[in-house]
C-alpha cells in the first residue's frame, strides 16, 4: 500500500478500481438529470453491441442506478448475457410491442443487481416486423410502451435499447423510442463501413419521425493495442466524431466474449479484468454526461 504522499504503483491503481467493482457501494454513480433513453444500434454484426449494452447498463446498475435492458434482438443475446429467461411463452418485448402487456409486466429482476431490469426477447419476436407492418402507429409502438409513467413506476434512471444488426422495423421502433444513439465501433478493418447507411436512417427518423433524436455517444471496442490499425482506426474516428466518441475504449478481451456463455456480464464473471475496468470507466463517463446534460 502506498503511504502519504507517496504515488501509486500500476498494480495498485489496478486493485483499487477492481474494489470498486467489487464493492460498488464505494462508488455510487450520479443520477442523471433527466432519465436517459440509449439506443445502442449498428446494423453491422459483431461489434460488440449486445456486449456493450449488458455491460454499461450491469455497471450503472451495480453503482447505484435503476437500469432496464430492452432486449429488441430476436436472437435474445442480451437476456442470455443478463441470465434472463427467454423461452418461447415468456412475458417478452413481443407482447409488449402488439399491445398485449406492460413494461412492467414483461420487466425481469437480473440476479447480477436489483437495480438492473431486462424485458426479454424471445424466438416470437422474429415475426414481430411482419406483424407491425399493419399496425397503426407500427414505428412508435416501443415509443408508447416506455412511457415516462410506466419508466416511473419502476424509477428507472437510464433505458438501454438492444437493436438486431438490420435497419428494418424493430430498429426504427428503437429509434423512435430513444432520444439518443450509442454506437459501437469495432477498431478493426472497415470499421466504418456501413455507418453513413446507419446515419442517414438516423437522420431520417429524426426528420420525420423523432426530432429529438441525436447521437450522443461513440464507444470504440475491439482495441488491439499491439496493432498500428486499432490506433489509426481510433484516430479516424475520433477525428471525425469529435467529443461524441468517448474516452475510454474496450480493449479486445477473451473474459468480455467468455461471460455471455455463462449468462453473465464480465462485471460479474471477472470483476478485475481489463474489460470490465473498461466497461465500468466508459459507464462512469456516460453518467457524468448525464449531469451535464442539464447544464447544456
Amino acid at each position: 500500500m502506498a503511504g502519504e504522499g507517496a504515488t501509486w504503483t500500476p498494480i495498485e491503481a489496478e486493485a483499487q478500481r477492481a474494489a470498486k467493482v467489487l464493492h460498488p457501494d464505494s462508488l455510487k454513480l450520479p443520477r442523471p438529470a433527466q432519465r436517459r433513453i440509449l439506443t445502442v444500434a449498428n446494423q453491422k454484426g459483431g461489434v460488440g453491441k449486445t456486449t456493450s449494452t449488458v455491460n454499461l447498463a450491469a455497471a450503472l446498475a451495480l453503482h447505484g442506478l435503476k437500469t432496464l435492458v430492452i432486449d429488441l434482438d430476436p436472437q435474445g443475446n442480451a437476456s442470455t448475457a443478463l441470465a434472463i429467461e427467454h423461452r418461447s411463452g415468456t412475458p417478452s418485448v413481443y407482447e409488449v410491442l402488439i399491445g398485449e402487456i406492460s413494461i412492467a409486466d414483461a420487466a425481469a429482476v437480473s440476479e447480477q443487481s436489483e437495480n438492473l431490469y431486462c424485458v426479454p426477447a424471445t424466438i416470437d419476436l422474429a415475426g414481430a416486423e411482419i406483424e407491425l407492418v399493419s399496425m397503426v402507429a407500427r414505428e412508435s409502438r416501443l415509443k408508447e410502451a416506455l412511457s415516462s409513467e410506466a419508466l416511473d413506476a419502476l424509477g428507472i434512471d437510464y433505458v438501454f435499447i438492444d437493436c438486431p444488426p438490420s435497419l428494418g422495423l424493430l430498429t426504427v421502433n428503437a429509434l423512435v423510442a430513444a432520444k439518443e444513439v450509442l454506437i459501437p465501433i469495432q477498431c478493426e478493418y472497415y470499421a466504418l463501413e456501413g455507418l453513413g447507411q446507419l446515419l442517414r436512417n438516423i437522420d431520417l427518423v429524426k426528420a420525420h419521425l423523432n426530432p429529438a433524436l441525436d447521437v450522443s455517444t461513440i464507444l470504440l471496442t475491439m482495441y488491439d493495442g499491439r496493432t498500428k490499425l486499432a490506433d489509426q482506426v481510433t484516430s479516424e474516428v475520433r477525428g471525425h466524431f469529435g467529443d461524441t466518441c468517448l474516452q475510454t475504449v474496450i480493449p479486445r478481451s477473451v473474459k468480455v466474449s467468455e461471460a455471455p456463455g455463462y449468462g453473465q456480464t464480465v462485471l460479474a464473471y471477472d470483476p478485475g479484468s481489463r474489460g470490465a475496468m473498461s466497461y465500468l470507466d466508459a459507464a462512469r463517463e456516460i453518467a457524468d454526461r448525464g449531469t451535464e446534460m442539464e447544464h447544456a
